[in-house]
């Protein structure tokens, strides 16, 4: 599993997808982030709004990072190596997950810069930042294992990229239809829309809402995705 992290996560950044991913995400939120705390009409010390956008961000640039986790093994024809050698395939799609995340933690890292520039001409409001940081762990590690359950699926890397996005995008539209129709809802269907619903639990943790069942969401979501990696593995080994 370690190997399958260190050459996965070096590769980020021996092609030109990991400088494309930190790149256009910080380009674009470092933007967002002036225009809407430092260059405002009613500057504001609150990074709310920030994180709200990055996770819009995320739904687009998440299937950028993933896209050719398991496509790009697949073209190259490497998976039957990868397959028959005597790492557990699950330690394969861990190690492999893990490396995404780990770039998605570098992203995290540059962001940092933000709280840090409040600090000088203002103050957090550390719960919200705080929140905010661990919302985004959780969300960003979902979307990864979706993204990277999508990858196995395929050998075109386009193909594993639009269906990723159209999940992402699908969940959002399910968030927005659960919310407009919430005055119109049976009790019974509501309370189960947002028991399952992603943003609604992440809204909870970035508002400062720590409860363990929301990270145990988190970690299922996960887990189930990371779960059918190892299946759908499984069946190309044995075909």
């Amino acid at each position: 599993m370690l190997a399958i992290f260190k050459r996965d996560f070096k590769a980020y950044f021996t092609s030109p997808i990991g400088f494309l991913y930190l790149g256009s995400y910080i380009l674009v939120l470092n933007l967002y982030f002036y225009l809407a705390n430092l260059n405002a009409a009613y500057p504001t010390n609150s990074l709310g709004s920030v994180f709200s956008f990055m996770l819009l961000v995320m739904m687009f640039l998440t299937p950028i990072l993933t896209m050719r986790v398991f496509s790009d093994e697949y073209r190259q024809k490497t998976d039957q190596l990868m397959l028959t050698s005597p790492v557990k395939l699950s330690g394969i799609v861990i190690g492999k997950f893990l490396s995404s995340l780990a770039m998605f933690l570098c992203l995290l890292v540059l962001t940092l810069l933000w709280p840090a520039t409040i600090a000088i001409v203002g103050q957090n409001n550390m719960a919200e930042v705080l929140g905010n940081y661990l919302g985004m762990i959780c969300i960003g590690a979902a979307y990864i294992s979706m993204g990277v359950f999508i990858s196995s699926l395929t050998e075109n890397q386009v193909i594993a990229a639009v269906g990723s996005l159209g999940l992402f995008v699908g969940l959002y539209l399910l968030e927005l239809l659960t919310v407009s129709l919430s005055t119109t809802l049976p009790g019974w269907a509501l309370a189960a829309l947002r028991f399952v619903s992603i943003f609604g639990r992440y809204s909870d943790i970035s508002a400062g809402l720590l409860a363990l069942d929301d990270f145990v969401y988190f970690l299922s979501i996960s887990a189930v995705f990371l779960f059918l990696t190892v299946r759908v593995l499984e069946k190309r080994r044995w075909s």
